[in-house]
């Protein structure tokens, strides 16, 4: 059972490093020799290319809820020090690793999996997010508007400015991550007197 999971794990990263380096043009038959595994060793665990690319999408969503996404919420601590927190995990999981930001934004921008399928992979980061926002709304802490459009904007805000960012050839240090931190806050809270 161990080496399944291995071969699987391998057949996954393959893919996702290819997808990083080709995008969607690898052939199941690059995968396979980039994951040391027999061609139709695939098809015992991916149904498809499409299957594949949604265990990659899966894989992703495993591993951001592994470092941003608590079992549960502690609603002892308040809401922006909870959102301050999201949103510097965040940016701490997407800048640690190139080439997964790579492969987030090229999967987020290719629409190869039905939008349902993507609501189910990422339930759990899609449900902890709305969670902090809307109660952090619903106490006056937040914007009065749509927290699917909040989460849409801290995420891809983020994303974005980490790949420009990291295009200039600089490091992130704790100070920028702050900065960008305290812009994502900005944008949402309600009034500047919310933000302390």
């Amino acid at each position: 059972m161990a080496s399944d999971l291995d071969k699987r794990e391998r057949i996954l990263r393959a893919a996702a490093e290819l997808i990083v380096k080709n995008g969607l043009q690898s052939p199941m038959s690059a995968i396979a020799a980039r994951a040391d595994v027999a061609m139709g060793s695939i098809y015992n665990y991916f149904a498809s290319k499409d299957d594949l690319i949604l265990g990659v999408y899966a894989s992703l969503a495993e591993a951001f809820n592994e470092k941003v996404v608590p079992e549960a919420i502690d609603r002892s601590v308040p809401h922006r020090a909870r959102i301050m927190k999201y949103i510097t995990d965040y940016i701490d999981f997407f800048w640690a690793d190139w080439d997964r930001a790579i492969l987030f934004e090229y999967l987020s921008n290719v629409p190869l999996i039905p939008p349902d399928a993507l609501a189910e992979v990422f339930a759990r980061t899609r449900a902890y997010s709305r969670t902090l926002l809307e109660e952090a709304q619903a106490d006056g802490v937040l914007r009065p508007c749509s927290v699917q459009l909040m989460g849409g904007l801290i995420g891809g805000g983020i994303r974005n400015t980490l790949k420009w960012h990291r295009m200039s050839h600089t490091e992130l240090g704790r100070e920028e991550r702050d900065e960008i931190a305290e812009m994502c806050w900005s944008a949402i809270a309600a009034e500047p007197s919310a933000r302390a």
